[in-house]
């Protein structure tokens, strides 16, 4: 995992944050320093990245507007590091191999990190614009489970701020039961900066969602999703999603993969469907 400020957050209690300016202004501007520094480690970003982490300069703004408690604090700095992994991640082209292309285009890849194990990345295009995309995936996260047969139930646990939630997700079965039932409590954040979104998450705990009964309580990140509109095709969106999932419990690594990039391309047909009737 990426370096956190996690004794910075600590030394500040919400008490102080309300009371205390100057501390809360130093506490912004040292988290947004501390991101700065992650962004800088990965060489050569694409543009459109760089549009993506100017975004996260504005968190000293969010934080100078509203206090947060530590937790909540806590909270979206994780939404921020699943973020900057995530691009760090894709921006590296190198070592990336084919999983599955399919006649219309569509295509899943896979690279193993050291520190991170396997990772697939899907890249689609799908026809609608960008705005119709982000709304489905945002805007209605929780009505997922309606079109996507690989999700039983998202459910908001918490928001904080405009930009990151908590999320509990149950994950329907494998077909055949090769894979038994999932869920996953996820921090997640959006970024918006011009034509460019990407929707980050990871694993966290929530005190509202313990471990459930019949679920394997797995863990997915960094992962996330970027939307970009198809260079000259404003009608059109180029999607990018990037799956990292631990599904805990003994599972044969080759079922593994199978599913996960089935699950990708299964989802991206889905999605258009959905985007269709709407």
């Amino acid at each position: 995992m990426l370096p956190a400020t996690s004794k910075l957050c600590a030394a500040i209690s919400y008490r102080h944050l309300r009371n205390m300016t100057g501390l809360r202004r130093q506490a912004a501007v040292t988290i947004s320093q501390e991101l700065s520094k992650l962004a800088c480690r990965s060489p050569g970003p694409g543009a459109w990245i760089n549009q993506v982490r100017r975004r996260s300069s504005l968190l000293s703004s969010r934080l100078e507007e509203k206090p947060f408690s530590e937790m909540e604090m806590s909270y979206i700095k994780q939404g921020e590091e699943a973020l900057q992994k995530s691009l760090s991640i894709l921006e590296d082209q190198d070592g990336w191999k084919t999983e599955t292309e399919v006649r219309n285009g569509d295509k899943v890849l896979s690279k193993v990190l050291p520190d991170v194990g396997k990772v697939f990345r899907l890249e689609v295009v799908v026809d609608q614009p960008l705005d119709t995309v982000y709304s489905e995936l945002v805007d209605r996260m929780e009505q997922m489970g309606d079109w996507n047969p690989s999700v039983q139930e998202v459910k908001i646990l918490q928001k904080i701020g405009k930009d990151t939630v908590i999320t509990h997700e149950k994950a329907a079965a494998a077909p055949g039961n090769i894979v038994g039932p999932r869920d996953f409590v996820s921090v997640r954040c959006s970024r918006r900066r011009g034509s460019t979104c990407v929707l980050a998450g990871m694993a966290t705990k929530h005190g509202a969602m313990p471990e459930q009964d019949g679920f394997v309580r797995a863990e997915n990140g960094p992962t996330c999703m970027i939307l970009r509109p198809l260079p000259g095709r404003p009608a059109q969106t180029k999607l990018t999603w990037l799956l990292s999932i631990d599904l805990k419990g003994w599972l044969p690594k080759t079922i593994i993969n199978q599913v996960l990039s089935q699950t990708q391309v299964d989802f991206a047909n889905h999605l258009r469907k959905r985007l269709a009737q709407a």
